[in-house]
């Protein structure tokens, strides 16, 4: 019964929360996190996809910080939540393709490389990998 379950009880921990149920999420990994990120209107959510051994925030919530700019396109404002899910609101606005001039919670001397598509098991579409350091 149990091995019935996992799956659908997995299914839901992606499916992101009731703000985000309905927007497809695109699949990043950044510094060793996986992470679902929706965007929705002035808000993204990053769902933490991987197990890791007692996440502390600090480090999960920098690089979910990096994971929503890239996907996003825009800094990140503020940010709520903890080692599993965060939400960030968007430095920018999307619709008219502008940036707003206001400081951003995410360090901007941050580069990002990105390593292509992580090739999974072939369950998924595979995901973005990137790797990012301050400089």
């Amino acid at each position: 019964m149990i091995r019935f379950l996992a799956p659908l009880l997995m299914a839901a921990c992606s499916a992101g929360t009731p703000h985000f149920r309905d927007v497809p999420a695109t699949r990043v990994a950044v510094n060793g996190s996986v992470f679902d990120i929706r965007v929705r209107g002035e808000l993204a959510e990053a769902v933490r996809m991987n197990s890791q051994y007692a996440p502390r925030l600090g480090p999960v919530r920098d690089r979910a910080v990096l994971a929503m700019a890239q996907v996003s396109g825009c800094p990140i404002l503020d940010v709520l939540g903890d080692a599993a899910v965060t939400i960030g609101v968007l430095g920018c606005d999307r619709k008219a393709g502008e940036r707003l001039l206001l400081t951003a919670v995410s360090i901007p001397n941050y580069e990002c490389i990105d390593f292509g598509i992580y090739e999974g098991d072939g369950k998924n579409d595979g995901y973005q990998v990137f790797e990012c350091a301050p400089y």
